[in-house]
């Protein structure tokens, strides 16, 4: 099914191991009906429950996953659960790793980044929901403590998010961050007295970087702006997700 809907997968583009599969879903695809359409995998936004469920389906027969993905109940935490542990019960996390095989680390997004990390060697992966409150808590940082992998081994990949062009925050938001550590000032730029434009992706970035992480890759996507291929909390309200999946082959 998958090579009859080249439009529903975006792969990461990204030096892992080729027993290590990643990327994230599009919104086409699917069998949800507006505003949800097409492919929503999530099971929280009041799409018909029926929908949602053909969908994960449609996503588990076309990349033929090893087993259901372990979906999580995110709250812009910076909670870190195994995948081997969390399945087949959701838990209260942000972010889900996995050092064997067959077990499959999700985060659903839309706005928010999805970052996806795995080792050179394809032994450890995890999948990490970042919005800004996650940013702001550490669960990048929070996820490699929980990998426990050397840094410089390990590899990042940046899914779809809200870009700096249309990602507006409040004086609050700048505060919050730039009070903690003043090198995130260079993760805003100024629209307004009240008003700040910020870069995830950047803010992503840098978290990376302060814990030793240099090979990162993606990060070139708009949500907002790319009404055809992803989902937008932001532009839209009432939306679907995509998902970002990684996992070890057997």
């Amino acid at each position: 099914m998958l090579e009859k809907n080249p439009d529903f997968w975006i792969a990461a583009d990204w030096p892992a191991a080729p027993h290590v599969h990643a990327g994230v879903t599009t919104r086409a695809g699917g069998v949800s009906c507006a505003p949800y359409s097409s492919l929503n995998l999530a099971a929280h936004v009041q799409d018909d429950p029926q929908a949602v469920q053909r969908n994960r389906a449609i996503l588990r027969e076309s990349l033929l996953l090893p087993t259901e993905p372990c979906w999580l109940n995110q709250v812009h935490s910076n909670t870190v659960v195994d995948a081997v542990i969390a399945n087949p019960t959701p838990l209260q996390a942000d972010a889900c790793v996995s050092d064997k095989p067959r077990h499959v680390c999700v985060v659903m997004t839309a706005d928010c980044l999805p970052v996806l990390l795995c080792d050179r060697a394809g032994q450890h992966v995890a999948a990490v929901h970042a919005g800004w409150r996650g940013l702001h808590n550490r669960v990048i940082t929070a996820t490699l403590e929980k990998l426990a992998v050397t840094p410089s081994a390990l590899l990042a990949w940046f899914g779809p998010a809200i870009g700096p062009n249309a990602f507006e925050v409040g004086v609050d938001v700048y505060d919050a961050f730039v009070k903690r550590d003043p090198d995130y000032a260079g993760v805003f730029r100024v629209k307004d007295s009240q008003h700040w434009w910020m870069d995830a992706y950047a803010a992503a970035r840098l978290e990376l970087h302060q814990a030793g992480v240099t090979a990162i890759y993606g990060g070139d996507f708009c949500t907002v702006h790319d009404a055809t291929r992803f989902y937008s909390y932001r532009r839209d309200g009432v939306t679907g997700r995509m998902a970002s999946l990684i996992w070890i082959e057997a």
